[in-house]
């Protein structure tokens, strides 16, 4: 009998010990796959971080080209209006040549007549407007007052009555304002 006892205590510990493989899968998730998804997560954070170091180096690139691209307009931005003023420059320079003989005044001042109005259009062409202000209302948005005098007439009282230097825009921007006596 007790062999009997025996036998069966070795089937009870052989029953007890024994786990359905179905349950074992279950309990314990296998190594094999908990390996794949580290790999599969590393693989996937080398993809991000390589996809965010290009982003990356594409904005520095774009913002180094923005730059030198903004500096190249910078120097060459005022070309076209030194290209325009350049003949009125060689016109002034044979003007002086040639003034060195004559003795009358009437071809100087005929010569110098034609070299502005010939700077004036080549500016004008370039968008650059002079700003009437004589006879307007005092504007301080686009001009400086020097000085306030006595209306010469009842019309002119707040209105500009001498333009000491003139003003100029360049499209709607101003670049100089107009220095103006205005009336009282």
């Amino acid at each position: 009998m007790e062999q009997n006892e025996t036998i069966n205590n070795s089937d009870e510990n052989t029953s007890e010990n024994t786990i359905n493989p179905s349950e074992e899968q279950q309990a314990e998730p296998s190594t094999e796959s908990t390996v794949d998804l580290a790999i599969d997560n590393e693989a996937k954070l080398a993809e991000l971080n390589d996809r965010y170091l290009r982003l990356y180096s594409e904005f520095d690139n774009y913002r180094k080209r923005t730059i030198k691209e903004k500096s190249d307009i910078i120097r060459s931005a005022g070309e076209d209006v030194f290209k325009a003023i350049i003949p009125t420059i060689d016109d002034f320079e044979r003007a002086i040549k040639a003034n060195e003989v004559v003795d009358e005044a009437g071809p100087i001042k005929e010569g110098m007549v034609l070299i502005y109005n010939k700077l004036v259009a080549s500016c004008t062409s370039k968008g650059l407007e002079p700003m009437l202000s004589l006879g307007v209302p005092f504007n301080s948005d686009i001009m400086e007052a020097i000085t306030h005098i006595p209306a010469p007439t009842e019309d002119l009282k707040g209105k500009v009555v001498d333009d000491i230097e003139k003003g100029y825009k360049l499209g709607d921007k101003v670049i100089r304002f107009a220095k103006v006596v205005v009336g009282n």
